[in-house]
């Protein structure tokens, strides 16, 4: 595969193509305001998953308007009395939390493991078990890319959001966590998601791999595969509603959370990836204000580092909790 955007030493400087709203703030404020008193965790129950060096909670917490959203909590097998840094981890695009023994790497490592399920999702290469009640669809495509596309208000994403930063108070309210060290990570979908949290939750630790929905209207442009692609077939008849759409999107755009974040950041890019372009992670980097790093995987595609990926991530989450792993 080819190098898919701009040369790496034009990416060390890149910033997103687009404009921040002037209410990106207030919009955000706004739509994460919680309704009622609902409390964060609405279900908890311990399961048998025949996994017996591993503890695994079956978590619902109120997401975007109280909306019961599922997730696996998987802890290593002890007290509950000893609380344990906490890795929340947002999935890729069209996936959902699938099954717990397919997420024992952080319990391995030490870690309280939290998987958010990503509402409506799941029907693609991870199963999901959380549905969309509050969607408000006008005439979608295919996917979830132009769902309420014409309303920042109706779009999927906001929702989505807003179940990002939930399941940070709801992993910091349960008592087999510390909430002194919560850290996120994703990749992809999931990445842009790590850096929504990071913006509007209290974290100690973002992981951001691959980010997609990152300076959207380049990507848009030059993504020859994955969901970017379905922003450009609705656009394809309806070009008089670019700008419409793009309004819409520039309240999404990974890079503008990003320009939020204050905890320390791990990302990384493929230089390869023509489904999250490496354009928009560098969007994203050049934006973030705090502590960072960036891995460049020269020859990656969207899978870029594979493995290696996770040794990457055991080595920077582990630098920064160490010593509440060891203290436990």
């Amino acid at each position: 595969m080819p190098l898919v955007d701009r040369p790496l030493e034009a990416l060390r400087d890149h910033r997103t193509t687009s404009s921040e709203p002037d209410d990106f703030d207030q919009f955000w404020i706004s739509s994460l305001k919680p309704s009622g008193t609902t409390p964060p965790i609405l279900d908890d129950r311990v399961v048998d998953c025949r996994l017996r060096a591993v503890t695994v909670h079956d978590l619902t917490f109120a997401g975007w308007n109280g909306d019961p959203v599922r997730a696996w909590l998987i802890r290593p097998n002890r007290p509950i009395d000893e609380p344990l840094p906490c890795v929340i981890e947002y999935v890729g695009y069209g996936g959902g939390r699938g099954s717990p023994h397919e997420h024992l790497l952080w319990a391995g490592a030490g870690f309280a493991h939290v998987v958010m399920d990503s509402r409506g999702q799941g029907g693609g290469w991870a199963d999901g078990q959380t549905a969309d009640p509050s969607g408000h669809d006008g005439i979608p495509g295919p996917g979830f890319m132009t769902r309420g596309i014409f309303d920042p208000r109706q779009y999927y994403f906001r929702r989505l959001y807003c179940d990002a930063v939930r399941v940070v108070d709801a992993a910091r309210s349960h008592s087999a966590v510390n909430p002194d060290f919560v850290a996120v990570i994703g990749s992809s979908q999931g990445a842009a998601l790590a850096l929504v949290a990071a913006a509007y939750a209290d974290v100690q630790a973002v992981v951001a791999d691959v980010p997609f929905l990152a300076d959207i209207r380049r990507a848009t442009q030059i993504a020859s595969d994955g969901p970017y692609l379905e922003i450009a077939r609705y656009l394809a008849n309806r070009d008089h509603e670019a700008d419409r759409v793009f309004d819409t999107l520039d309240y999404f755009d990974a890079a503008y959370f990003a320009a939020r974040g204050t905890a320390t950041a791990h990302f990384s890019v493929g230089l390869m990836d023509a489904t999250s372009p490496p354009s928009g992670g560098f969007a994203a980097y050049n934006a973030y204000p705090g502590p960072k790093t960036m891995k460049v995987w020269p020859f990656g595609g969207h899978d870029a580092g594979t493995a290696r990926r996770d040794t990457d991530r055991l080595d920077f989450l582990g630098a920064l909790a160490g010593p509440l792993i060891q203290a436990t």
